[in-house]
């Protein structure tokens, strides 16, 4: 068994390291919208590196390595393709904007401080699953609940994927402008994507908790769901939704959250 210490050490180094670099090219650009792509494709890589330290000898740490690899390029991919589609993130030009009018920030200083610096160490807390689960030689092999994870994951790949696809076809069509999407799984949720998100790292949890350093692991897929929830997943899309769409609001009473689900009927017409 590798010291769990020295494996989440090494691995805060790598991340520092991916971090450092990102942020002087997007110092560069002026544009620190690519963190989004490294989010995910960050923790590919600490999942790979992890299997690497480990020996990569075991069924588990495979399995782990393989579906977080998978669900990091098919995430970090598609940021990377809507940055290069859609320019900067609105929300990142507003908050360099703001530091710099009214704090005086340099532009390499605000986006290392209120951007990567802060996402740093999210990631190393979110991928837990695929770091603390491979620490263990034993059991080599997934049981039942490894491999009922491990069915979970793909899962939430599937579904992010299919949500991602359904809404890039939505607001490829200029029909659709100033519209709610609301077919397909955006019928059954407000948030196909993110729920899909957290399936994969529930999943993944699942998968490690069959060892003990694994259990602990459970910390990581709770943040993100907290992050996904309450912090800056679902209240900044709604309240942007709310703001440019005034028909999101019905949208809002008779849809899902989060958890699909059947849609409320259409609320009646009131007499006049």
């Amino acid at each position: 068994m590798l010291d769990i210490v020295t494996l989440l050490a090494v691995n805060a180094g790598v991340i520092l390291i991916l971090f450092i670099l990102a942020w002087a090219a997007c110092w560069a650009m002026r544009d620190p919208t690519p963190v989004d792509s490294l989010w995910a494709l960050g923790m590919g890589v600490v999942a790979v590196a992890t299997y690497f330290q480990t020996g990569g000898d075991t069924e588990r740490r495979l399995v782990l390595t393989l579906i977080c690899a998978v669900w990091a390029l098919r995430l970090g991919g598609y940021l990377l393709w809507r940055w290069r589609d859609h320019g900067p993130d609105r929300r990142y030009v507003r908050m360099m904007e703001k530091a710099k009018a009214e704090r005086g920030w340099n532009y390499g200083y605000a986006s290392f401080r209120m951007v990567f610096a802060l996402q740093m160490p999210l990631l190393w807390l979110v991928c837990l699953p695929v770091q603390l689960g491979q620490v263990s030689d034993e059991p080599a092999s997934l049981g039942v609940i490894g491999y009922v994870g491990a069915g979970l994951a793909i899962f939430g790949i599937l579904f992010e994927t299919i949500a991602d696809w359904q809404l890039v076809r939505f607001k490829k069509d200029p029909a659709n402008n100033g519209q709610v999407l609301d077919k397909g799984l955006w019928r059954y949720t407000r948030h196909p994507n993110y729920f899909g998100d957290a399936c994969v790292w529930w999943g993944l949890w699942l998968v490690a908790a069959e060892t003990t350093p694994g259990l602990f692991a459970i910390v990581g897929p709770i943040y993100l769901v907290y992050t996904l929830t309450r912090w800056s997943g679902m209240p900044t899309v709604e309240g942007r939704m709310r703001r440019r769409k005034p028909a999101y609001e019905d949208y809002v009473q008779r849809t899902s959250p989060f958890i699909p689900w059947p849609p409320k009927p259409a609320r009646p017409l009131e007499e006049a």
